[in-house]
């Protein structure tokens, strides 16, 4: 698997991480939500530089100026709810991409045995295409190879590409055993690890929750 750790190096969105971390300041919501909004826009920024691009000629009104666009479709897919703010920044960029939907919970039996259900799916085709996978927080990394898997059962992109905003060390080692290699994670930070409950810490609590409400 390629991985790539976009906040080694000092910018801007090490100002935006902190104050999605910050206790104080994540009681706002609707800042919570644009924090996470622009992480994803300088995510999709870093990714739209791995891309194919082509050559195109474009009309202007005083002549023509050769130039590259995206040679590729992309389809952004979210996981939802907390993907949902993520989802947005990415399509602020990616503006023309398909868009899908999909819902992943953790069900108990009576033996108190979990699994992760897939249970919602609305998506396009992405046959073909370059996949962009969105979602937050990379905790164990269940949730999301369940999605992956899910996904994937029928159709093959041309490129898949995992993007978390906070992972922990646990999760990215259970990707990396249970997706192919060609896969691309993209991490805006990496965390130190999970406590007894498989929250990350230092972490930032629940990000949908934060960006949404709490739920029952």
């Amino acid at each position: 698997m390629n991985i790539h750790y976009i906040s080694e190096q000092n910018s801007i969105l090490n100002h935006f991480l902190a104050q999605l971390r910050d206790v104080n300041v994540q009681k706002d919501s609707m800042r919570f939500r644009k924090n996470v909004e622009r992480i994803g826009e300088i995510m999709a920024y870093e990714l739209s530089k791995t891309l194919p691009y082509k050559n195109v000629e474009v009309q202007t009104p005083l002549g023509i100026k050769k130039t590259t666009v995206i040679e590729d479709n992309v389809v952004l897919c979210s996981i939802l709810r907390a993907g949902l703010a993520l989802h947005t920044g990415f399509m602020n960029f990616f503006d023309d991409a398909e868009n899908g939907f999909v819902s992943a919970s953790r069900i108990h039996d009576a033996a108190g045995v979990s699994e992760i259900k897939v249970e919602y799916q609305a998506a396009p085709s992405f046959n073909n295409k370059h996949l962009l996978l969105l979602d937050p927080m990379l905790a164990t990394g269940h949730s999301l190879v369940a999605v992956f898997n899910k996904l994937l059962d029928q159709e093959t992109p041309k490129e898949i590409h995992i993007c978390v905003v906070i992972a922990a060390p646990e999760g990215v080692a259970y990707l990396q055993q249970n997706l192919p290699d060609y896969c691309h994670l993209w991490i805006a930070t990496l965390d130190d690890g999970l406590n007894t409950n498989n929250y990350i810490l230092p972490g930032l609590g629940d990000a949908g929750d934060l960006a949404y409400g709490e739920k029952k």
